[in-house]
């Protein structure tokens, strides 16, 4: 019996993408976000938007395509970048960089401040994901600083997706990722209230330090204030070689003389053009920086 137009056959597409729809589409997102997708994530990038394609009605790439080319183009590219961008992190993730946070920054900030009574500290998480960093940054913040008062700490807390960013305003996760997060912080997540809900929620106190925005890194920045401190991990690993060398000096740009940037355990830089030495593992200082290393 042949089959009927709602059956195919088995390995069948439910839609048809043509190569040439897969290098328009990865082309789209590198020139709006500066990301590589390369062949070997056509089945990535085939299973993610096919979701898509079923909530709109489309019935091929090719009409996706006419989407993204179209008046709806600006919106759906936000779309394009939810779908294909991988949010994978959890509290306290790499812990040596709150350490140092902890050991080495807050001393050094204290002791300025005890010179120039300044007392305000501004970090930033870009690539904020799903929120487990900067609440991390927040918990080591907070509990470092808690028995000196007068400091004035924001986080400014930033991803390209827009959904993750949603998650990171509530502050809500699962009891299971409880587990990742030290016995003595555990005091600033608090038992979700909602019937039938096995979850917690990160207290009020910690949301109030944060700033939450969206951001393409690859595009211009709306920030005019320098950081004490710029974490950006397992961010450039997505990028080529020119956009990741771009990226990097942008954000030296925007680090105090004191400060410190914060990579990912898989990046480096190695080879880059900036006047910046490793002072632990993957973190990073001005040569000549003024605190203690």
């Amino acid at each position: 019996m042949a089959p009927t137009a709602s059956r195919r056959s088995a390995g069948e597409r439910e839609f048809a993408m043509r190569d040439a729809d897969f290098r328009i589409i990865a082309n789209a997102i590198y020139d709006h976000a500066g990301i590589v997708i390369g062949d070997h994530k056509k089945e990535l990038v085939y299973s993610r938007l096919a979701r898509r394609l079923r909530q709109l009605g489309l019935a091929d790439f090719t009409a996706y395509l006419a989407r993204l080319g179209g008046p709806d183009g600006d919106s759906e590219r936000n779309h394009l970048i939810n779908a294909l961008t991988t949010n994978h992190t959890n509290f306290f993730r790499e812990p040596h960089h709150f350490d140092y946070i902890k050991d080495v920054l807050v001393p050094h900030w204290k002791t300025r401040a005890a010179k120039t009574g300044d007392k305000t500290l501004k970090v930033w998480s870009a690539g904020s994901s799903t929120g487990e960093e900067p609440y991390t940054l927040a918990m080591t913040l907070d509990a470092a600083l808690k028995g000196d008062p007068g400091w004035k700490w924001k986080i400014l807390a930033t991803d390209i997706d827009t959904n993750v960013l949603q998650h990171c305003r509530e502050g809500s996760y699962p009891s299971s990722a409880i587990s990742g997060i030290p016995k003595g912080y555990r005091s600033y997540c608090e038992r979700d209230r909602r019937e039938g809900v096995d979850r917690f929620v990160m207290s009020q106190a910690l949301k109030s330090r944060l700033v939450f925005n969206r951001l393409n890194l690859h595009a211009s920045w709306p920030i005019k204030n320098k950081f004490d401190a710029i974490f950006c991990r397992n961010v450039t690993i997505y990028f080529d070689g020119p956009a990741k060398q771009r990226l990097i000096e942008r954000f030296v740009s925007m680090l105090k003389p004191d400060a410190c940037l914060f990579l990912g355990h898989s990046e480096s830089l190695l080879g880059g053009k900036v006047d910046m030495t490793p002072v632990g593992r993957t973190i990073y200082a001005f040569r000549g920086g003024a605190h203690d290393v």
